[in-house]
């Protein structure tokens, strides 16, 4: 596709110990260290105002992770004489720089990928072209690692498997040209890097390469990676959830199809962890056509956030974008507006709540406080007959800011989270 470059008590002691039950058994099979995070370049670099409210927005939704692209046209607009030291004259790393800069202040983790062969690597064509040599895309990979040698996880490339991101569109280019030299470079270079390969599409496109089919390719060259990358993004936006329909027999792989994820990484590559570097869904307004409410958008947030925790082998799960593109024909998934505006889906973010079981009148519900360090307590409260009223007192998170608990709650009625850290409320949950 195309985008921019870019406190809880239980009503009765019973309802407690089902609450307790159910923490003990999500955290047992849970990636309980997975983090979440954002991508949106264009508006990290160049959104309104500084460079620090915009950061200290992403503090205030608590982002763990930010995906950042380094582009290696706009780096290297002319070719370096030195080319695997950073220091070359060739080599503008100002703009980046001043991004990961900010980001390791605030003690934010950037996620960096590396793309695009400018014209004197690729014989002057567009960047989604391969460089004609594998050794100078390795060497401007060991050029960045060494300049970010902090930095500990990085892709290679993007959506691979379509056209309009790389050509030939293939995973033997991809593999010996572009991820493998990567990935021997970075490793020379950055203690405890990560790298992530893949970075597939959710669908090939009309001239690209389903992912199923893309992975297997990848395992059978011998591609070389720690984490396997993947842009989950749904087929049907307006039908599809982050749980189902999934497709069984589909080469696709949304997040409604996360379980085929993990065993064809498993199959290929062995006990490799997932990372899931872009998600979102797009509104209605403004998109028109693929876009759903706000409302629902919300929803699916919060459900993703829970699916990807209950995975066990998902790491990362970031959304793209922060703030929609300006543009009608740009990406409209952010969590704010292009005119700024907070979406729920902001709200959503920061205090994902979700319903996760219901026995008769107890509802067992799942989320997240994503601000804040350690334990964080918090309340909830329940509308029914017309007002809200507290349900018990101060409960605790655990130390990642995740909670599940089960409290009485009839269909119907309506859920909500407390803050105390932060002073702020969850979105309403609507008991189904």
């Amino acid at each position: 596709m195309t985008r921019r470059l870019a406190p809880v008590w239980a009503a009765v002691a019973a309802t407690v110990v089902v609450g307790l039950a159910l923490v003990r058994a999500e955290t047992a099979t849970a990636a309980s260290s997975i983090r979440y995070g954002v991508q949106d370049d264009a508006w990290l670099e160049h959104g309104s105002g500084t460079l620090s409210a915009r950061l200290t927005e992403l503090e205030r939704l608590g982002v763990e992770v930010v995906r950042y692209t380094v582009r290696w046209d706009q780096v290297a607009t002319r070719r370096p004489r030195l080319p695997r030291d950073p220091d070359d004259d060739a080599y503008d790393w100002r703009s980046t720089d001043r991004v990961l800069e900010g980001l390791r202040r605030r003690g934010i983790a950037p996620l960096l990928t590396l793309y695009g062969a400018p014209g004197w690597a690729n014989g002057g064509r567009p960047p989604n072209f391969a460089p004609a040599s594998s050794a100078a895309f390795a060497s401007f990979a060991r050029a960045a690692a060494t300049r970010y040698s902090w930095v500990k996880l990085w892709t290679i490339w993007n959506e691979p498997n379509q056209a309009i991101w790389l050509r030939p569109t293939s995973a033997r280019t991809y593999v010996r040209t572009l991820l493998n030299p990567a990935y021997a470079q970075i490793h020379a270079v950055v203690a405890g890097a990560q790298v992530g390969g893949g970075v597939t599409a959710a669908r090939g496109g009309s001239s690209g390469v389903a992912p199923v089919p893309w992975i297997r390719a990848m395992g059978a060259l011998g591609a070389k990676l720690d984490a396997y990358a993947h842009h989950p993004y749904p087929g049907h936006p307006r039908t599809e959830t982050p749980w189902g329909p999934a497709c069984a027999r589909c080469s696709t792989i949304t997040m409604a199809d996360l379980e085929r994820l993990e065993s064809e990484v498993r199959r290929n590559f062995g006990p490799k962890r997932i990372w899931l570097t872009e998600y979102g869904y797009q509104t209605n307004p403004p998109d028109l056509l693929l876009g759903v409410s706000p409302a629902t958008q919300a929803r699916h947030v919060a459900s993703a956030t829970r699916r990807a925790y209950l995975a066990p082998g998902v790491d990362i799960l970031l959304f793209f974008l922060v703030r929609d593109d300006t543009s009608s024909d740009g990406w409209q998934s952010g969590l704010l507006t292009a005119n700024g505006k907070r979406k729920p889906a902001y709200t959503a973010f920061r205090l994902p709540l979700t319903q996760a079981a219901r026995k008769g009148s107890t509802v067992a519900v799942w989320g997240q406080i994503r601000a804040g360090s350690g334990r964080r307590p918090f309340r909830l409260r329940r509308y029914e007959n017309g007002s809200w009223n507290w349900v018990g007192g101060t409960h605790w998170t655990d130390t990642r800011g995740v909670f599940s608990i089960s409290v009485r709650a009839p269909r119907g009625s309506m859920l909500q989270v407390w803050s105390a850290g932060d002073r702020s409320y969850s979105l309403a949950l609507r008991v189904t």
